[in-house]
Formats: C-alpha cells, structure tokens, sequence
C-alpha cells in the first residue's frame, strides 16, 4: 500500500499521482529490473512534461525517487484473524434492485449475478449513482453563508450536482444538525425563508470549479472566498448527516421559480448527478442545466461518445427522478446516426400526440366536452400551463377509469401522458456533429420538426484521446494534427443559419451564464428545430 496523495503533496505534485502509481506498479510486478524501471519512468516522464519546463520534469522525478520509501508490503495471512467485515457497497436503505444487483456490480462481483436477476429487456432503473458515495476527493467546498452573494453561480458549474441550494420556510430547520448553515434569503421572490448551499461532500470529485467561479471574496482576507475547500476525510460524517437532513427538505414549487435568472433557477433540482465524468468537466453542467430547466418533460438521444458513457453507463446511471418518481427518458444510438434517433422519437411523440388528439374528440361527449377542450387549448408555455395540464390528464384519467365499453378509451389512457409537453434533446460532442454524425444532423435539421440538439464542443474527439475533428480550430495542436492543424474550424453555425428556419446559438458557460441560459430556454421554445453550440 501507499498513500500516494502524501507522496504527491510532499514533492508538490499536487494531485497528480500517474507516476507515483507507475513506479508502484513496476516495483510490485518485477516487470522490469527496480533500476532499469526508474530509468525508463523517468526517460518518459522527460518526453512527455519536457515541454512544460525543467522544474515540472524535476518535480516529477522528486516524486518517483520518494515513492519505493513509502510503499509498504502488507503480508496476507493464511487464515482470517480480523473480526471486521466489509460494510456494504450500497446503503440498507437503497432499492432491492440496487442492493441485489447494482451492489454486486459496483463491489466487483457482477460476474456471479445469476441471468435471472437482470432485467428482461435491458432497461435499468434511473437514478442510481447517488448510493455510491465513492468518497473520491481530498478536498471538498464547503459553504460560508456570511461571505455569499446567493448568486447561485458555484452550483451552475458544479460538474456533479454536488452542490445544491434551497430556498425554505424558517420552520423546515426543526430538527437540523447544529452544523447546518443556513441564512436569510436575501432577494424578493421568498420573503421570510431561509436559504442554504450544501455539498454532498462523498460525491464530489474535488474539482474546484465552484471556488474558482465564486466572486464574492473576504473583504479583510480575499484568499477566502464564499465558498472554499477543505480536507474532506475530517469532516465526512458532519456533511454527511447535513446532506441527509438537506435532502429532507422539501424542493422548490417549480411555479414559483424564475428560469431565467442563475440565482433562482439553481433552486431547481437537477436530474442529471454524480455521474462519472471526469473531475471538472466542462460538458456536464450544460446538460444538469437542461435538467433542471425542463425537469422530467426532458427526452434524451444521446450519441456515443464522452456524454454517453459518463450518462449511460453500468452499473449506475446519473440521469434521476423527481419527487413523484418522475425523471428524464434517456437512450444512446450509434455513433453515425443519433441524430436521427433523435428525430424518431419526435416522430413518435407527434404521432402518438395526434392519436390522443383524435381519440379525445372522438370521446368529447362521454369524457365532457369542457375538460377536453381544456386539454386540447393548454398553454403550456411556462412550468403553470404545465402544472395545470398535468392536473388535467389526471382528471382525465379518473375518468376515464369510470367510463366503460366506450371504443377507444382503453388506448386514450394509455396516451394520456403525452398530453403533457415533452422536451425533446439530442446530445453529442463535436466528433459527432461536425464529422461522423453530420450527414443525419444536416438531415434532421432541415426536417423542420421540433427538436433541439446541444452539440458540446470540446474541439476534439475527447472519449477517444483528443483527436482531431473538424471543429478544432486551425494551428492546434491535438493528435493527427501533431504540427498544428492545417485548416479552419467548421462553421457549423453558419451551415445550419443558411436555411433561415434553425434557431442557432453559441455558448459558453465560463464567459457568459446569462446568456447560456437565455439561449437553451429560447432555443426549447421555438417551435422548431435548434442547434445550440456549448463550448
């Protein structure tokens, strides 16, 4: 064993360890002679840092000649003498199926599940990630009510959902932790309530992206700002038991939000958290931002690539569900033709919405003429007109349960739903929109119908190593394009504006958060086809 985060620390490494743990490695499997190992390391460790000046190259070595000292050999006796035992991977709180499935995947016994266990048709359950807790980071923020602004900026970056803030009525703290921090909100939209910023400290990746972005600073000590890190391994239990009592209070009226303002609509529960993107990643709030906005209406095509690992992947899935159980449909094509996919499932929708629409009209004297008009003339521009509709597919519903015998009333209620309006997404990075998608996306946008695709542009194939693509811009460097790329960036804007009926936007989140959000809320309500460029 080693504590290679104390290795790294000591020869200012930071938090990078790959060299520590390679050394590691080629001391423990005798691959190579101890000697010649450290040799070639550090011949490595020369080409690949070079660039980035001899002090890097030096730190690096300093951080391979320290590691063989503090690698210890732990014998294994032959017979158990501990009377410890493993706690469970999944807390006894979680679902069956997480416990006698996702458990068993996540602990590395996945191969001994017996076929009987797995789910008939390969749909598993959303929401799963939050019984991981993997604990991952050495460093977690944690919140300083009396610095804060309560701009809601440090959970629109949050990559993981990590950070949640609620707004709430003083007498929700019954029973909180003493070290729950809470302070009166200071805007205009919730007189008297309390307001709160808390971490899930065992899912945070450690990133820092909310410290960065925060811009209220100590007037007296500006290094501290409203929100800082701290060593997470002394304060786990506390924030711990803060998170379990946050979760216990009530999520915000979604009426009662503004959508377009970062400090309010950051109180909107975001269903898309913990996933397994890479610490700080850039692509992921756009999507949790998606989530929030357009809660569980949302309907998901998701091309291969880094969103659709990171969204879709065994055994547990980011993608969560509300309160009333509902969350996000998801589902990921192939590489070359999710934007088609996508495209289906408009189809579908519209098809099934223009079936219902007969059947009520067909049935408007049995059900009551009154309820399916107001069904068929819902304003459903805004979270009320959706609110209200849903009353009236439940109103619906019942009944159509009293009815019986009518023709057509079977089918009617298992349409009901869509009465509801569906927000339909089509996600992908630049590998696929620019080059090996763009044949479907060209197709899908000139279809006219309403859909929306968020192309997050990271200017290279990023899942498969920082290739280049057609949306790199010219004279980088990324791979294939060792001595620059020799061509201009793709402008996939410029393309799709040509037809004159795509609502096209670019953004990005770092430079301008009220435009990012005015522009996907936009983009979702024009009633055709959206093309958004997320930086």
């Amino acid at each position: 064993v080693i504590d290679a985060y104390d290795v790294a620390d000591k020869t200012n490494m930071g938090g990078r360890i790959n060299t520590i743990m390679q050394t590691c490695f080629f001391a423990i499997s005798g691959v190579l002679p101890e000697e010649e190992a450290i040799a070639a390391i550090k011949e490595a460790i020369k080409k690949t840092y070079g660039k980035r000046g001899e002090k890097v190259v030096q730190q690096n070595y300093e951080a391979v000649d320290q590691t063989l000292a503090h690698l210890h050999r732990v014998p294994v006796p032959e017979t158990v003498t501990s009377t410890l035992e493993l706690p469970s991977m999944v807390p006894a709180n979680a679902p069956e199926f997480v416990q006698r499935v996702t458990g068993e995947i996540m602990a590395g016994r996945g191969d001994d599940l017996p076929v009987s266990l797995l789910p008939v048709d390969g749909t598993y359950p959303t929401a799963t990630t939050q019984w991981e807790k993997r604990n991952i980071a050495l460093e977690v923020p944690i919140w300083d009510p009396d610095i804060c602004i309560q701009c809601g900026k440090c959970a629109l970056v949050c990559p993981h959902a990590t950070i949640r803030i609620k707004v709430y009525p003083e007498e929700e703290l019954a029973g909180a932790p003493e070290s729950f921090q809470s302070t009166p909100y200071k805007g205009k939209e919730y007189p008297g309530w309390m307001y709160t910023i808390q971490v899930a400290a065992e899912d945070c990746t450690g990133c820092g992206a909310c410290v960065h972005v925060c811009p209220a600073k100590n007037r007296r000590e500006p290094r501290f700002k409203a929100i800082n890190m701290e060593p997470q391994p002394p304060i786990r239990e506390r924030e711990r038991a803060n998170y379990d009592f946050f979760l216990s209070i009530p999520e915000i009226d979604r009426r009662n939000v503004n959508p377009r303002q970062v400090k309010t609509n950051q109180l909107l529960q975001p269903l898309f958290e913990f996933s397994g993107a890479c610490s700080g990643c850039g692509e992921t709030p756009y999507i949790k931002l998606i989530t929030q906005l357009f809660g569980d209406r949302t309907i998901v095509a998701n091309a291969t690539g880094c969103s659709s690992i990171y969204g879709g992947n065994l055994p547990t899935t980011p993608y969560a569900v509300n309160a009333d159980g509902r969350g996000p449909a998801w589902s990921n094509s192939l590489f070359e033709d999710n934007a088609e996919f996508g495209l289906g499932m408009r189809l579908t929708l519209d098809k099934r919405l223009e079936y219902a629409i007969e059947l009520l009209k067909h049935n408007a004297e049995a059900i009551g003429p009154d309820l399916v008009d107001a069904l068929l003339t819902a304003d459903q521009s805004d979270e009320a007109g959706i609110y209200d509709q849903r009353q009236r597919v439940a109103a619906l519903k019942q009944r159509l349960a009293s009815l019986n015998g009518a023709p057509g009333l079977k089918q009617l209620a298992s349409l009901a739903d869509i009465l509801v309006k569906k927000s339909v997404w089509i996600f992908g990075g630049d590998g696929w929109a620019y080059d090996i998608g763009y044949g479907g996306l060209d197709h899908v946008l000139a279809s006219g119908r309403n859909i929306n695709v968020l192309v997050m542009d990271t200017e290279v194939y990023s899942n498969t190593g920082g290739q280049m693509s057609k949306a790199t811009p010219r004279a980088a460097v990324a791979k294939f394009a060792a001595a620059g790329k020799p061509l201009p960036k793709k402008d996939l804007a410029m393309i799709a504006m040509s037809y004159g009926n795509i609502y096209v936007a670019r953004i990005a989140m770092g430079a301008s958060d009220a435009q990012t959000v005015r522009a996907i809320l936009d983009a979702e309500s024009y009633n055709g086809p959206s093309l958004i460029l997320a930086y």
